[in-house]
Formats: structure tokens, sequence, C-alpha cells
């Protein structure tokens, strides 16, 4: 299938006669990352479409207002057309902003165009004209999910023929080669059973327009993987990451798999991160290149002084899952530890070394996971960041020191990512001044957010966990 690239409308509709296309998908994110769609048959797509919108009901988006609110309008962006290489029929895919069909304004609650309101911000403050996002969204593909809760039981179960658990399993022959727990960094096939799926992904992602700069097992038993692509803008990064999961899930369903991106499905084994490299450009340069630490400038230590700062309210957008908070967890390798460091990966801020040129010099945000929505994740940090540089927020000495051998004396003066989603929607709460800036988030938003996420905390507190009975039955 060849990729297409369109930058206007004439372009899409171009590509709809040429190709043939029959229907065109209308793709937007709700507020927590999903992705949704509407179909309609090209006839009566048009050039109108791109600028009066499409009509849909909104009221049963999850974190949306209510029915008395519920008209909206899709504004697709041609710049995001592809193929789509999951539906049967010849099929353009078009991501979508939302607006308010009355007024015409950007819809408050559409994480996308929160991401556009960011860039806005960014070029009014005078730091900057871009952003740009490389995340390294990390992922499990199994064989085989199970889970029901009720008021007399709980459980779940995951299989997958790579499991460390199953070098004992009856299949006739078993032909062992099963990832040991935390050995799956990157031993070649037929270990690797999983090295054929992620190549279809890699083809897969290529033809829907995502660059792929490299694809590998990762750390995990029981297929954890990992595909990188190439950086992007803020909004363009947002689309992209939605992108990859659709194709990621959809490949893996194709081979009779199932992906996901939770952050800590198997006990005992590496969870899965969403690294985040991050740097702010001004007129074609790279503003957080420079000759302080690590080739920074003093730019981008006041960015990470602003990270750093605003860190535990970063983590309610970042690490928005109760399950989050089972992959950030003190005395393993997850990044836990609010300081930086050129070496150190337990540190939740790494300045990459690979490459002396000024235009690779980043920052790596190491604490986010893909249970994240992208634009959030991504606006975010990029809040916290202009707000360390409008105000100087100098984060002190790097922590080049392992974090392991500290004395509790030492540790205590360096802060740590939330233990809880609780205690990151406290924290939002009690810091969200910085995200309001430029309007770039409202109250209405955020207060939406955070009883949302009050909930899904409240809906695992008031149920019994399965190791309690292990632990206490018999009290």
């Amino acid at each position: 299938m060849a990729m297409i690239q369109c930058q206007t409308p004439d372009d899409v509709l171009r590509v709809i006669s040429e190709k043939g296309i029959v229907f065109i998908d209308l793709k937007f994110s709700d507020p927590f990352g999903q992705w949704q769609h509407l179909t309609i048959p090209a006839h009566e797509f048009s050039a109108e479409s791109f600028e009066n919108g499409i009509p849909f009901d909104g009221s049963s988006i999850r974190g949306w207002k209510g029915i008395q609110e519920s008209d909206m309008l899709l504004i697709p962006d041609p710049k995001s057309a592809f193929i789509d290489p999951f539906i049967e029929e010849p099929t353009i895919s078009l991501v979508c902003d939302v607006e308010d069909p009355i007024t015409r304004e950007a819809y408050n609650r559409d994480p996308r165009q929160i991401a556009k309101k960011a860039i806005e911000f960014l070029k009014s403050t005078g730091i900057g004209d871009i952003a740009f996002f490389g995340p390294e969204a990390e992922f499990f593909i199994f064989d085989d999910i199970k889970f029901s809760n009720g008021p007399n039981h709980s459980y779940y179960e995951i299989d997958s023929v790579e499991g460390w658990w199953n070098t004992g399993r009856e299949e006739m022959p078993n032909l062992g080669y099963k990832t040991p727990y935390k050995r799956g960094y990157f031993p070649v096939p037929p270990l690797d059973k999983m090295s054929a799926i992620r190549r279809d992904m890699v083809k897969t992602l290529e033809e829907v327009g995502i660059t792929v700069e490299r694809e590998h097992h990762e750390v995990g038993t029981a297929g954890q993987g990992e595909i990188n692509f190439r950086f992007a803008d803020l909004v363009t990064t947002g689309d992209n990451v939605l992108k990859y999961k659709y194709v990621l899930r959809n490949v893996g369903f194709k081979h009779g798999k199932y992906v996901t991106f939770l952050p800590k499905p198997i006990a005992g084994d590496n969870g899965t991160g969403m690294h985040i490299h991050f740097s702010i450009w001004k007129g074609g340069e790279n503003m957080f290149a420079g000759d302080q630490y690590a080739g920074l400038s003093e730019i981008a230590l006041y960015a990470i002084g602003g990270i750093i700062k605003h860190g535990k309210a970063i983590a309610a957008f970042t690490n928005p899952t109760t399950n989050s908070y089972h992959r950030l967890v003190p005395g393993f390798e997850a990044p836990v530890r609010l300081a930086y460091s050129a070496r150190n990966r337990s540190a939740a801020i790494r300045i990459p070394m690979g490459s002396a040129s000024p235009k690779a010099k980043r920052i790596e945000v190491r604490f986010p996971d893909a249970s994240s929505n992208p634009y959030l994740a991504f606006v975010a940090l990029l809040m916290a960041a202009i707000d360390g540089i409008e105000n100087k927020i100098h984060p002190g000495e790097p922590l080049d020191k392992d974090i392991y051998s500290l004395s509790p004396e030492e540790l205590a003066n360096v802060p740590e990512t939330p233990a809880s989603l609780q205690e990151a929607i406290d924290a939002l709460k009690a810091d969200m001044d910085f995200l309001l800036k430029g309007g770039v988030m409202d109250e209405d938003f955020i207060q939406m957010w955070i009883e949302t996420k009050q909930e899904e905390v409240d809906a695992i507190r008031l149920v019994p966990h399965p190791k309690e009975f292990e632990l206490y039955y018999d009290i």
C-alpha cells in the first residue's frame, strides 16, 4: 500500500478520486487518549467538509459535556490523511479537531485543540516557535487475556507463548525458548518470538506515514517490545502516538495477538513506559543546546527546573492510571526520582549523549507511560518547562551518583514522583496554575479530569484485591 502525503483539502480530494476511495473515516481523540471514529461515504465528503465541518453528537463521549451541549463539529486536518490499512474497502482516515458549531471556537475538552493552544502560548512567550517531541512507547504482545470482576470474584489472567511461566506447559512439543524474566533485551529468534510481528508493525507504520527508526524486544518476558519513530512537532506527534497504537493493536489482532500499553501487566517483571524526548526551537535554532551541563543551555536547565517543580502534578496527565503506580516504585529501574542526569537512567530526566550535534540536544523525561493521552502529556511537560524558563527555576546540581547507593540523608533531598494516582490528583489540585496560563487548559477541563480520575481511584479502593485473600484470609 503506497503512502500518501497531503497538505491541502485539494490534495485529499485528488487522492479520493485517483485511488477510488469509497469511505472517509473521521478520527478524533477523547480526553483519555482513546481514538473514536465515524465513517461517511466519499460522495458525502467535499471541499466544504474541511471548512464547515461534519456535525456529530458528542454527548456520549466519556469526559465530554452532557446532552444539552451535545452538538459538535469535526474539522478534518488534510495533513493527517492516510489510507487506512485495516478497512477492507478503500478508505481515507483523517484526524479531526472538535469545534462548537455555534461559536466555531475550539472545544475546550478536545485534547488536540488543547495541544494547539499550548503551541500558540509558547509562541506568545517569545521562548520558541515549535516544540519537538519524540516518545518511546513500549508495549506487550499477549496470546490471551481474560479478566472478570463481580461482587464475589475478581481475577485476571494473561498468557504468552513466550512467557517464562510456560517452560513446563505441554505444547506437543514444548520447544523451550521462553524469555526469562527481565532478560528480553534483546536476544535473537527463536527466543524472540515476536520479531516477525514487530516487522509487520513497522511496515504498516511506514505505510501510514510514520517514519520508524528501530524496533526491538524489550526487557520483559511475554512479548514486551518497543518501536521508535521519528520525532515531530507536538500536535503531529500526538497524532502519531494514537496512530501508532491503532496500527500495533490491529496488526496484533491480525496475528491473533493482543497488544496492550498497560504500564504494569506482569507482576515481578518490567513495566511499560513512554520515555519522552523534548526540545524547544526558535527560528530554526535549538534553544536547548548550549555550554552548560551536558551541552545544555541555561534555558534547558530552567525547563528541567520547571518539570521537576511541577513533576507531581504533571504525573496526573503523564501517568494517569492506578496501574501506572505499580511501575513507578522506588528501588527498581523505574525513574521515580525527580532529578536530572546525563548518565543515570533512574533519574526522572536524562540528557541523551549519543550525539555531539547541537541539533540533537534534548532532554528525555522518563517517568511518563503510554496509558496517557499523548497530547495532554506533551502539553503538561511543555507548560511546566515554560513556567521554569519564565521564572528561571534552576534545577540544582545533577544527580550523577548511583541512586541505589545514596544514603537516606542524601535521598531525603531528592523529590519523588507520586506514589499513587491519588497523590498525583491531589498534587494537581494544589498546582494547576501553570496549566491555565494562556487559556491552554481551563478549570472546567481540569476539574473534569480530577473528578474522572478520582472515580477511578475510588473504583479500585472500594473493591477487595485478590492478593488480600492470600495475605489475610485466615487472619
